[in-house]
Order: structure tokens, then C-alpha cells, then sequence
């Protein structure tokens, strides 16, 4: 995102990204989740129980809370509440409305409900590990956490994750205890699919090249991919022959580049390539 340099058009692409993030979201929830009564994530997890206890659909009690949670963020949080969250917010809600009206759900789509507890924790999950990934959220408890993390010294993630276990807790009582297990299943599972799709967002290659002839190899991670390194000599145990050591870090789709580059212009080079997703630089992600 950070390589477009036309302010509005990197604008635009976010919030495209926003957009068909809160649509992969709300697949996962409409159509697997709530059909299926799953009482895991937040808003959405108590809608299910609430819509199961009043006359309110799932989506009609998703929009209602969101909207009194995006009120209140404004009270309290003010201008730094954020945008994309409050785009983001609204679209999801907006969205389950639509699909309400448009396609009603009065059964789940299959007879398998483990095959569907995948989708209802994959899709959201995926949907939230994108928006994360560009400094966005799809509100609801993501506003009541940002509210007490400014106001008070609580730890968040406990408070919200007693908040998952409370609909799950209601989900034992008002659907049974099978799907109650499905939703503490799915509790579990959620945040493990988020964090290993935001690992997987971030993950970029790390080169250590032991090489003869460093010059050409620099050029290219310089000119042809737009990155840079850190060279310094060394030493074989060995054959204590000199040798040039390259350490460079770049994205998936250049490693490739650079992989075979490299095989073509020095194939006797050794050449370590290791996985990080968490790189703190000019570049990479911000500490």
C-alpha cells in the first residue's frame, strides 16, 4: 500500500480493500454463522442468542448495537475514534440488512454443521486479519476496546475474550449443549485463523548470501528490485578462503526473483533464506 505515491488512489485502494474484506466477513457470518446459531465473536455472537430470545433478527440486533457502539466511540474517542473503522462499521451492518432482505436464511445451507463452523470461522477470520493488516477493524467490541484501553488500565484482551465467553456460556443454555460446543470450538479457533493470516500477510523472505563476487548480486537487489542489504566480509573455517556475506529482506514475490538471479550469475553462492513476519525498518512494518 505504502508504494503508491498518488494519495488518492492509495486512498481508493484501501478502502476497496476495506470494502471486500466486510464482504468476505459477513458471507462467513450471514450465511454460516447465524443460521447455525454459532455464539462466538463479539457483536455477532450475541446476536445469535439475542435473536433466538426476542423478536430482533441477528442482522437487525448486529446494526443496532454497532450503531450505538460507533456513538459512543465518537463520545468518548472523539477525532482519533478512525475512518476506516467507522466505514468499515457501517458497511458491515449495512450489509447484513441488505442480505436480510434479499436472501433470507431460514436453514442452514448444508446438514453439516462442522463443514460450516469452518466457513463461519474462516471467512471473519480472514476479513479481520485483512482490515488489521491496513489499520482498520470492523468495530463492535473493537470500540469497546479501544474505549477502555484509553481510559482505563484493564487488560483488553482479557475483557474481551470474557465477553466471547458469555454468548458462548448463553449459547449452552438457549441452543443446547451441541451447538454450544460448536461455538466454543469456534471461539478457540478464531484467533489462532486471524493471527496465522496476518503472519502469513507479513511474511517476507530473509537472504543471507555467501558469495565471491557481491557486485552483481547488489546491483540487482538495488536496481532491479528496489531494496537494499548489508554486506560485510568473512571467512571459511574451512578453506579460510575470503568470502563476501549479502543480507537483504524483501517480500515473497522478489525472493523468487532474487533466488534465481542468483543461481544464474553465481551458482557456486550459498544461499540461506529464512521466513519473518515481523520486520521493523524503513520498508517494512513500523515498531
Amino acid at each position: 500500500m505504502k508504494q503508491i505515491e498518488n494519495k488518492t488512489l492509495r486512498t481508493l485502494v484501501e478502502y476497496g480493500i476495506i470494502t471486500g474484506s466486510i464482504w468476505i466477513m459477513v458471507i462467513g457470518i450471514y450465511f454460516f454463522k447465524f443460521p447455525n446459531n454459532f455464539a462466538f465473536g463479539g457483536v455477532t455472537g450475541f446476536a445469535t442468542v439475542v435473536s433466538a430470545m426476542t423478536h430482533w433478527s441477528a442482522s437487525e440486533f448486529t446494526t443496532i448495537v454497532n450503531m450505538a457502539l460507533l456513538v459512543t466511540g465518537f463520545i468518548f474517542l472523539g477525532r482519533g475514534f478512525g475512518v476506516k473503522t467507522v466505514y468499515a462499521s457501517i458497511l458491515m451492518s449495512f450489509t447484513l440488512s441488505f442480505l436480510e432482505r434479499m436472501c433470507p436464511m431460514v436453514r442452514p445451507l448444508t446438514k453439516e454443521p462442522l463443514l460450516e463452523l469452518i466457513f463461519a470461522i474462516f471467512l471473519p477470520g480472514v476479513g479481520s486479519a485483512i482490515l488489521f493488516h491496513i489499520g482498520a477493524s470492523s468495530g463492535g467490541t473493537d470500540i469497546l476496546a479501544m474505549i477502555l484501553k484509553k481510559y482505563t488500565s484493564y487488560n483488553i484482551g482479557t475483557v474481551l475474550l470474557v465477553v466471547d465467553m458469555a454468548a458462548v456460556i448463553m449459547a449452552f443454555f438457549v441452543f443446547g449443549p451441541e451447538t454450544g460446543l460448536f461455538s466454543s470450538l469456534g471461539l478457540m479457533a478464531k484467533s489462532l485463523v486471524i493471527d496465522d493470516v496476518i503472519e502469513n500477510i507479513n511474511l517476507c523472505k530473509c537472504f543471507s548470501i555467501i558469495c565471491d563476487d557481491p557486485g552483481p548480486i547488489c546491483d540487482y537487489i538495488i536496481n532491479g528490485l528496489n531494496r537494499s542489504a548489508t554486506v560485510y566480509e568473512a571467512q571459511g573455517a574451512f578453506t579460510h578462503h575470503r568470502k563476501t556475506v549479502v543480507l537483504t529482506t524483501m517480500k515473497r514475490s522478489q525472493a523468487l526473483k532474487l533466488r534465481n538471479y542468483i543461481r544464474r550469475v553465481e551458482p557456486s553462492a550459498f544461499i540461506l533464506i529464512s521466513n519473518s513476519s515481523e520486520i521493523i525498518g524503513n520498508g517494512f512494518l513500523a515498531g
